[in-house]
């Protein structure tokens, strides 16, 4: 039953599949994230922990392409007249959501940044202070005249 709306939910707006070159372009697109993403990896310029959100990506590029099935039913759930707009607004989705992943560790990192600052401040006053009593310590006392007598103690 709930197949049979789901079929009737993709088909209701005449969505059609994406075409051969079109679904060709999404599965080479997709083999060049994976690629880009571990030759990033391998030298060190992407971390790993990272580039799992791009596999993921590509991965479920390559499903949408492959699979038209599922791609016009997503495209039917959004209300979408093409599968084009489809990908395009999951695209978009992404974007949004990489980028709040980004806010949120940026603002982590600015935070730890101010408090680094102001330990180093503080650490770097203390040598301060520590360096000042070292030489205090080093000097030797100045001689003090005796007042009774005026002779140098």
């Amino acid at each position: 039953m709930i197949a049979l709306l789901l079929q009737d939910l993709a088909g209701a707006d005449g969505s059609t599949p994406l075409a051969d070159r079109q679904r060709l372009v999404a599965l080479i697109l997709a083999a060049s994230l994976v690629a880009l993403t571990f030759e990033l990896v391998r030298r060190r310029k992407l971390r790993e922990e990272y580039s799992w959100v791009w596999i993921t990506t590509a991965v479920l590029l390559a499903v949408l392409a492959l699979y038209q099935d599922l791609l016009l039913t997503v495209s039917g759930w959004i209300g979408s007249s093409n599968v084009v707009s489809t990908l395009f607004f999951g695209g978009f989705l992404f974007v949004m959501a990489l980028l709040l992943q980004i806010s949120v560790r940026l603002s982590r990192l600015t935070h730890r940044h101010r408090t680094l600052g102001q330990r180093l401040a503080l650490l770097e006053e203390e040598v301060a202070r520590l360096r000042a009593e070292r030489d205090e310590a080093k000097t030797p006392a100045t001689p003090r005249r005796s007042e009774d007598r005026g002779e140098v103690a």
